[in-house]
């Protein structure tokens, strides 16, 4: 068995709606994962064996400042060549370029995922902090070994932006495949699992859910963000029927999808610019058999089938999401045939085990590369 080292790297290690990153890296057969961050964050996914570059102390935080004024760090040098990683993987944009001038004086490649905001919302900032960060990305793509998108949207925009088309390369995470959960009554109709920010779309979800006052639906809401008071106070106002649950650990998230007849992902590009790259909420929806209602956004559809695995709307329209929502809860047999066909697609397509034996055939062949002879 291998024993080569992928660090990867994260700003923050590791907020709670990032589990895709700890689940990718726990998942690598072969190699071993090592875990480098510059804060440490509280949250069910961070873990003691993090290796954290800025601790929370005068020091720490001075370190951090300069990092992000300069991408350099004389203690990240250290910390990368003690940990002597054969590859870094940092996730998302911003984050590449922050280690990336550190691996390309060590002559470590690197690998830089590329997830939506990045791309989108970041890049297209006005005045000089949109400026600032199209620099910062054109300087990681420079130095890259490799970019991965998360969707085809995601590659396009890698490329609009100056990444080298040949260094692009879509690829799935993908989620884990547990066994299918036992037959039995649903406990909610509908469940949504994310950030209450604006691209989410819950501020759709929870207007569509009013249009269904007949059917009086059970929404389920897990997770937080900025826009929570506000979904609150205007789920009590329109008589919707919503449990606010909170940030829940990634098992219970899995029980409470398995307890739900749907899911709901109705993103849509936020008016500052952000995008959804592929939600893993999709995924893990599919993995248990539940079909998706969601939009036509950005990767989502290349993870859910009109009519197949799923049915798809057009972002920002709640009439359209509630149609939707009413034919799968008013159609038990389309339901369950679409559920069923949502297990066989990410099967097939996007299993944990398989995608991520593919991410060691990406690391193989960096390493190999750079071990040629010139």
């Amino acid at each position: 068995m291998s024993t080569r080292a992928a660090v990867i790297w994260r700003s923050t290690l590791l907020p709670a709606s990032e589990t895709f990153i700890r689940n990718q890296g726990d998942a690598l057969p072969t190699w071993r994962a090592a875990y480098l961050g510059a804060r440490k964050v509280t949250s069910p996914i961070a873990a003691d064996t993090d290796v954290i570059l800025c601790p929370d102390t005068p020091r720490g935080r001075r370190e951090w400042r300069l990092l992000r004024l300069t991408g350099e760090s004389k203690r990240l040098r250290r910390l990368l060549a003690r940990l002597r990683p054969a590859v870094v993987h940092a996730h998302f944009g911003g984050d590449g370029w922050l280690i990336s001038r550190t691996t390309a004086r060590l002559g470590v490649p690197l690998v830089i995922t590329l997830h939506g905001l990045d791309v989108t919302r970041q890049a297209a900032a006005p005045g000089l902090r949109g400026v600032r960060h199209r620099r910062h990305l054109r300087a990681a793509f420079d130095r890259a070994a490799l970019i991965i998108a998360v969707s085809g949207f995601i590659r396009d925009r890698a490329v609009a932006l100056g990444a080298d088309p040949a260094k692009v390369r879509v690829h799935h995470t993908g989620v884990a495949i547990p066994p299918l959960p036992p037959a039995g009554p649903k406990e909610w109709d509908v469940v949504f699992v994310g950030r209450f920010v604006e691209k989410k779309g819950i501020d759709d979800l929870v207007e569509a859910a009013a249009m269904l006052a007949e059917l009086r639906p059970r929404l389920l809401l897990i997770g937080t963000g900025p826009l929570e008071p506000a979904m609150r106070e205007r789920a009590a106002r329109l008589g919707v029927d919503a449990t606010f649950l909170g940030v829940q650990e990634p098992p219970a998230v899995l029980r409470h999808l398995a307890a739900s007849r749907l899911l709901a992902a109705p993103s849509k590009t936020a008016p500052d610019g952000d995008t959804e790259g592929l939600p893993t909420t999709v995924l893990e929806a599919a993995s248990v058999g539940l079909p998706v209602v969601a939009t036509r956004h950005t990767g989502i559809p290349e993870a859910v089938t009109h009519e197949v695995t799923g049915l798809l709307s057009a972002e920002s329209d709640p009439a359209a999401l509630a149609a939707n929502l009413r034919r799968l809860l008013t159609d038990d047999t389309l339901r369950d045939r679409l559920g069923r066909q949502a297990r066989r697609h990410v099967e097939a397509h996007f299993d944990l085990r398989t995608q991520t034996r593919l991410l060691e055939e990406m690391y193989e062949g960096l390493t190999a590369e750079a071990a040629a002879p010139i």
